[in-house]
């Protein structure tokens, strides 16, 4: 008579289970709490359709899937970095992603009117032009992860350096906006700000997920990757694309938001108990922060 080993689950089946009910419980608790606190039955009937609340439909909820689905991308753009530079300080915020894109902002409020359509323009190419220059500067002599953060650091450094100096020469009232968006926030979001972003995200999370194999495999080295058929080159240039996109498209929207790129992918690893940087883990940590 032979005894059947006891069914084990997959720790990351565990771990996303568990993340995901954290999102969820969150996500209700930001919609019930407020100025006004909702119980969680008149929620779920505003979100059933059986009852309407403009707070809750149009002010709250607007904000809660903001938080979850650019705290996703944020994890997702930090896990990529990670993954192409091997280095825990990799994410956009470290090596000048989100400097590059205030400086953007910051260029569309003084030169041009602000709008929010000039602000999410200026903010991605800022964004796209200072990854560019560092991607290009760290692949001088062949790629190198840690030549790309530390010259990310370089960047960072200076085009802050720039920023500030921007705001101390721009008129009282612009530089009180600048600061103010600098500071990142979700306040004042509505559906009207997210259709664009979210379809953008949407693409650009479905792409990487489509390469997260040939990703996993570049954390365990250059060579077992070539064998296994990797296009480094490619491979590392839609990463980069893609994880600028990501948090281009967050900062146009919410402004630049710290520690979610650089914290989220390493709590989602250890969580998961993975060798390298795996993308669902992230995504769900990102959102959970």
């Amino acid at each position: 008579m032979s005894v059947r080993a006891p069914l084990r689950i997959p720790r990351s089946a565990v771990v996303t289970a568990v993340l995901a009910a954290l999102i969820l419980g969150l996500a209700l608790l930001g919609l019930c709490y407020g100025a006004s606190w909702a119980s969680p039955a008149e929620v779920l009937s505003v979100l059933t359709g059986r009852e309407h609340s403009v707070v809750i439909h149009d002010w709250r909820l607007p904000r809660v899937a903001a938080g979850a689905v650019f705290g996703a991308s944020l994890g997702v753009a930090g896990a990529i970095f990670q993954n192409l530079t091997r280095n825990p300080l990799g994410s956009p915020d470290v090596i000048g992603l989100d400097a590059g894109a205030y400086t953007g902002a910051l260029f569309a409020l003084t030169v041009l009117s602000g709008t929010p359509a000039q602000l999410a323009g200026a903010s991605v190419a800022g964004g796209l032009i200072v990854s560019a220059a560092v991607y290009l500067l760290s692949v001088d002599r062949g790629f190198s992860g840690l030549r790309l953060v530390v010259i990310g650091i370089a960047v960072n450094a200076m085009v802050t350096a720039l920023n500030s100096w921007i705001v101390l020469r721009a008129d009282l009232d612009i530089a009180i906006a600048a600061v103010g968006w600098s500071a990142g926030s979700l306040n004042g979001v509505d559906w009207s700000d997210l259709t664009v972003p979210f379809a953008v995200i949407g693409v650009l999370l479905a792409v990487m997920a489509a390469q997260a194999r040939a990703m996993h495999q570049t954390s365990l080295g250059d060579a077992l990757a070539v064998t296994t058929g990797v296009a480094l080159g490619r491979l590392r240039l839609l990463m980069v694309l893609v994880g600028v996109g990501c948090t281009a498209t967050v900062t146009a929207v919410a402004g630049p938001i710290a520690f979610i790129a650089l914290a989220a992918p390493q709590i989602g690893r250890r969580l998961a108990g993975s060798a390298g940087i795996p993308l669902l883990p992230a995504a769900l940590t990102g959102a959970v922060l």
